[in-house]
């Protein structure tokens, strides 16, 4: 089973390509389309969905994962997302790619056990679960994303959410990053 996550942007859309055989994983391939800011929102658009394309006819992927959208302050900011999640959704449909939405919430959960998870938290445990060292995957939250949002199909796939062992749980997230937890008393 390969599958393809995205984590859209019109300015920098991350992916991921996952090889899962029932709970062996490898990460195939990843990395950030990176679109100039100067750029007109049509041909950003078409930028996504032709690197896309070559990504789904190099990796011939089974299955395709986005995360949607989410409502932030700025109402242009989220009309543009849309559109980078439909050109991304539409490069999967015409290679006919069954294609599932996650929300960020779900992704987070999927990977940590929290929905309401940092990026740095996402990236960890996104490393745990790949047992791949930190400095090895670079520091973009979009890769980091875009890997959880594939982890997180395909734990949908197995039946499941996170796997909490010592290797990759939160307590484990907590010891090697006690300055980024802040711990509250309960009185």
């Amino acid at each position: 089973m390969i599958i393809l996550g995205v984590d859209p942007g019109t300015l920098f859309t991350g992916y991921a390509v996952l090889s899962g055989v029932n709970e062996k994983l490898e990460l195939l391939s990843y990395d950030v389309i990176k679109i100039p800011a100067k750029n007109k929102l049509p041909l950003r658009l078409k930028q996504i969905y032709d690197s896309l394309v070559d990504v789904i006819e190099e990796y011939k992927p089974d299955e395709f994962a986005i995360e949607t959208a989410f409502y932030g302050k700025n109402v242009q900011s989220t009309l543009k997302l849309g559109h980078a999640r439909g050109v991304s959704i539409l490069a999967a449909v015409n290679k006919q790619i069954p294609t599932t939405e996650y929300s960020p919430r779900e992704v987070k959960k999927s990977v940590s056990g929290l929905g309401a998870a940092s990026k740095d938290q996402v990236r960890f445990m996104v490393c745990s679960i790949l047992k791949l060292k930190a400095d090895t995957l670079p520091k973009s939250a979009d890769i980091s994303d875009a890997i959880a949002v594939a982890l997180c199909h395909h734990n949908k796939l197995l039946g499941g959410g996170v796997k909490n062992s010592k290797s990759n749980s939160w307590e484990s997230y907590v010891k090697e990053n006690p300055k980024k937890v802040k711990i509250q008393s309960r009185k």
